[in-house]
């Protein structure tokens, strides 16, 4: 997780990091964050804890990084969401498809004479169960994924008691 001013540029700053050290971006989530004026950078990179280390050290070296961790997934609470759009002629005839939507907690969010849109939040691992799911009966127009969000499991943010500090200097 990586902590920044809105600039503009700080983003490809912080990717540029990581393909130097030729790490993959698996998912990136940027937004606002709970404090006021700084935005809040969710990263899911694979790698060894040396060179995720490393990385993290690089990017708490931009000018405009208020702060940057590393976590491992025990150490976050994390959700994403899918979205899958099915065929609609599908849909009503193989009741079986509205039974997997419910049988994996998504929901319907829409329906027209077209499409059915469907959403589902929670692991990773269970928005691609559903989609393989859903794939079996051949109805997927389209379907994507969102990146990781996540908090930490702590009670506030983690950027939060550095900012403190820094206010007390």
């Amino acid at each position: 997780m990586v902590y920044s001013e809105n600039v503009a540029g700080i983003l490809n700053q912080i990717t540029a990091v990581f393909t130097r050290r030729q790490v993959n971006i698996e998912s990136l989530n940027v937004s606002a964050s709970s404090i006021p004026g700084v935005h809040k950078y969710t990263i899911t990179a694979w790698s060894d804890e040396d060179q995720i280390i490393k990385i993290t050290r690089q990017i708490e070296k931009k000018i405009d990084v208020v702060k940057a961790n590393y976590f491992t997934d025990d150490q976050l609470f994390i959700r994403e969401a899918g979205l899958y759009k099915l065929s609609t002629d599908k849909v009503l005839a193989n009741p079986e498809i509205s039974r997997t939507v419910r049988r994996y907690d998504a929901t319907i969010t829409e329906v027209n004479p077209t499409y059915t849109i469907v959403m589902k939040s929670g692991q990773t691992d269970d928005i691609i169960e559903l989609f393989r799911a859903l794939d079996a009966f051949d109805c997927v127009l389209q379907y994507t994924r969102s990146g990781r969000i996540a908090v930490t499991r702590g009670t506030q943010e983690q950027v939060s008691a550095f900012l403190e500090e820094r206010e007390k200097k």
